[in-house]
């Protein structure tokens, strides 16, 4: 097994800086590395584009994560809170919420949900200057109070203070204190019953804004469960499905890449186009560098994870770690596959042997030689191999014996 990895990261490496196996000089090594930086930089841009042309879950769906905030929501003031957003939602934006969920749509993929834009338009008719007013005014008095708030703090801080001030004779011009120790008590009466009167104004115009029929109507949609409950299952539904989404679109787009660099390849290594033969190399491993690491990770967050995911809840509940433990054991024997299928496929010397044989080119550089050459004037390299079996010279590589059809041991090769 490690041998066999040995020798395929050896034809790979020697095979990305070689041209018709002759070594590429340095300058020329550079050339073709930056090359491959600048192409692999712009290969996961298009990849980052790509990904987005469907729209996400959360474009899909974009009051979902609203909508449940409200419904988890067990405070008092949940209505008032959510109507109030509502109205500060839109305020620096000359488009209504309805335009801006739907501009999502424009030039991608997928629809956002028609509850959803539904939902917009509940907040839309929310948000006009008069509730906009009732907002402000809350907002005035809310910071009254809390001003009316500080001020109280700050006498109950400095009572002990202003008291021994007053013990000592000092005089009141003289005190840094705002309120004198005999007013203390009179001050704090006071601007609790200020803060009383308006928090009771608060909650008149809260009531006034919450009675409005456009808030009545957008509270009732609100408490609608179905309706909820057709959002959060569409939600969940797109978010397992987008990863699967946006490999796919990925894939679509190195795939035609890949196939293009792979048939230029085989071309031009027929041919002995040795430069492009060798920048077509680079190029089909950059597109598939981007491809192997969108792979995995899909493993971790797709379909596949979903779905072991989902055995190990089923079987050991809260075992979630186990995954991991799959992934160690699925990952090598998926690694194994394609070391094989490239040592059988892609780099096999028997194949490639019999296609350069056929061709009258050498077995180990690929160039012209003559049928009756035994030794190739390119590099040197002996053509032929003893027969175990008659003893005449046979092909090299090559899995029987031209003169006997006698099967050629492996190791003789």
């Amino acid at each position: 097994m490690l041998a066999r990895i040995r020798r395929l990261l050896s034809q790979f490496f020697s095979k990305s800086r070689t041209i018709n196996n002759e070594p590429l000089n340095k300058v020329s090594l550079i050339v073709i590395i930056l090359i491959d930086i600048f192409i692999l930089i712009n290969v996961f841009t298009g990849l980052d584009d790509i990904s987005r042309w469907h729209i996400s879950p959360t474009q899909t769906y974009p009051c979902y994560s609203e909508w449940q905030n409200y419904q988890t929501k067990t405070t008092k003031d949940k209505d008032y809170e959510i109507v109030r957003l509502s109205l500060l939602d839109n305020t620096n934006n000359q488009l209504s919420l309805q335009r801006n969920y739907q501009q999502a749509e424009v030039g991608h993929l997928g629809k956002v949900s028609q509850t959803c834009l539904q939902y917009a338009d509940y907040k839309d008719k929310i948000n006009n200057p008069e509730k906009q007013q009732i907002i402000k005014i809350i907002d005035q008095k809310q910071s009254q109070i809390s001003t009316l708030e500080q001020t109280n703090r700050t006498i109950r801080t400095q009572y002990d203070s202003t008291l021994l001030e007053k013990i000592a004779g000092q005089g009141r011009e003289q005190s840094i204190n705002q309120v004198g120790a005999e007013k203390a008590k009179q001050a704090l009466e006071q601007n609790n019953r200020q803060i009383s009167r308006r928090k009771a104004e608060i909650s008149t115009l809260k009531n006034e804004l919450l009675s409005k029929p456009e808030s009545v109507s957008f509270i009732t949609f609100l408490q609608d469960q179905n309706q909820f409950s057709s959002v959060e299952k569409g939600y969940k539904q797109a978010s397992f499905w987008y990863p699967s989404i946006q490999l796919a679109f990925q894939s679509l787009f190195l795939l035609p890449l890949i196939l293009v660099a792979l048939l230029v390849h085989k071309f031009t290594q027929r041919r002995r186009y040795g430069l492009i033969s060798l920048i077509s190399w680079h190029l089909l491993v950059i597109f598939f560098i981007p491809l192997i690491l969108k792979i995995f990770e899909f493993l971790q967050v797709g379909v596949i994870f979903q779905f072991l995911f989902d055995i190990v809840s089923a079987l050991f509940g809260g075992l979630l770690f186990l995954i991991n433990y799959v992934y160690i054991l699925l990952i090598p024997l998926i690694g194994f596959g394609i070391i094989q299928f490239f040592q059988k496929f892609v780099f096999n010397a028997k194949v490639q042997a019999a296609n350069r044989f056929q061709k009258s080119h050498c077995v180990n550089c690929a160039k012209t030689i003559r049928h009756h050459d035994s030794y190739c004037p390119h590099c040197g390299y002996y053509q032929h191999v003893e027969c175990q079996n008659c003893h005449n010279l046979t092909y090299k590589h090559l899995s029987y014996c031209k003169h006997c059809g006698t099967s050629q041991d492996s190791s003789n090769l």
